[in-house]
């Protein structure tokens, strides 16, 4: 079975659904708007530096770390959304390079090494090997570079009925997306169940240096069924959509993230 062709055929079809989607907001972005969460615009810091973000989908949150001041690559596996992102760049003036490749193939296209490598919400499932990943994170550092991540935590995947922890074969659905404007197309779609401590060891044994791990009770996204509804008032005043789930009457952790260092 060929999952890279699968699911590159998948998201092909995807990013089609996606660019036009409420959920994305396209239009929103080319107005100014932020596609970046509350948890990883709290976490990083990316202004005057370099940064390669794996699995960039098509291009939004790339290009808003371009607005935070960061000199930024993005690959994705999608051809489609590597064009989608090409337009994006174009369309708002940004300097970006975007490149399509699956992860493993990553250091074979680039030709240099990055203040900061990132990834985010629903990236690692679509990984079979986390060694060859975190091995691929430590390439495209440069010596002292940070390697910061916000997931969605593996846990919520119980609720769904999905191991927790790795599996010898993959989990292979037909589904539809989940962005609201999907038409009921339905693609197959080929993922992996990782542990948290399957993640962090493999970048420990990378030779990472994990400086901090953190849990959050919440998704910044309405993507899982079963999900609460709630507003937070920031200290600046802003307030923030964040969505929750409940097991007896015990918020679930929904997301966390990890920031590690080469060197």
């Amino acid at each position: 079975m060929d999952y890279l062709a699968i699911n590159q055929s998948a998201w092909n079809k995807r990013t089609q659904t996606h660019v036009a989607s409420k959920f994305y907001d396209v239009e929103g972005f080319l107005s100014g708007k932020c596609a970046l969460q509350e948890i990883e615009v709290s976490e990083l810091a990316v202004k005057g530096k370099s940064l390669l973000h794996l699995q960039c989908h098509f291009g939004l949150d790339t290009l808003s770390w371009a607005r935070r001041g960061a000199e930024v690559t993005g690959i994705d596996l999608s051809s489609t959304a590597i064009e989608k992102a090409q337009e994006l760049a174009h369309k708002t003036g940004l300097e970006a390079e975007f490149i399509c490749t699956d992860v493993y193939g990553t250091s074979k296209q680039l030709s240099k090494q990055y203040d900061i490598v990132f990834t985010s919400y629903g990236a690692l499932c679509w990984l079979p090997d986390l060694d060859q990943w975190a091995q691929v994170v430590k390439s495209c550092l440069k010596e002292d570079g940070q390697f910061y991540m916000v997931e969605f935590h593996p846990l919520e995947a119980l609720f769904d009925g999905y191991s927790y922890f790795a599996q010898a074969e993959p989990d292979v659905d037909v589904e539809g997306t989940y962005t609201e404007n999907c038409s009921g197309e339905k693609d197959t779609l080929i993922t992996w169940p990782h542990s948290i401590s399957d993640i962090v060891n493999a970048l420990l044994r990378a030779g990472l240096k994990l400086d901090h791990y953190n849990e959050f009770d919440f998704s910044p996204y309405n993507c899982f069924a079963g999900l609460n509804e709630e507003v937070v008032t920031q200290t600046s005043g802003e307030q923030v959509l964040r969505y929750y789930m409940e097991h007896k009457a015990q918020r679930v952790p929904l997301t966390y993230s990890i920031s590690a260092t080469k060197g």
